[in-house]
């Protein structure tokens, strides 16, 4: 396995996602997204973290689940690389 085994991601609200999991991180708002959040939400594959707020990134899992997320794909993006983590932008299985 890799560097981010069991490392909790923290994708806004308190809600996480494991790392380790994640394929790809990706801006909502072009045609081909779109067409995926509605096939992945079809399938029953969408899981909605945005508690409400509008989404702002989509995040692609290799179990094909597609999370959405109200914080930027920019800044999930430097929270999963390890650059410009916020004192919340992670969290440990362990602790």
């Amino acid at each position: 396995m890799g560097k981010n085994d069991g490392r909790l991601l923290n994708i806004g609200f308190n809600n996480g996602i494991v790392a380790s999991r994640i394929i790809a991180v990706v801006n909502p708002s072009s045609a081909p997204m779109k067409r995926l959040r509605e096939e992945a939400r079809q399938k029953g594959l969408v899981i909605d973290a945005t508690q409400g707020r509008k989404t702002r990134s989509i995040i692609i899992t290799d179990s094909s689940h597609v999370v959405l997320s109200a914080i930027q794909a920019e800044t999930i993006a430097n929270r999963l690389s390890g650059g410009n983590t916020t004192k919340d932008g992670d969290m440990d299985l362990k602790e």
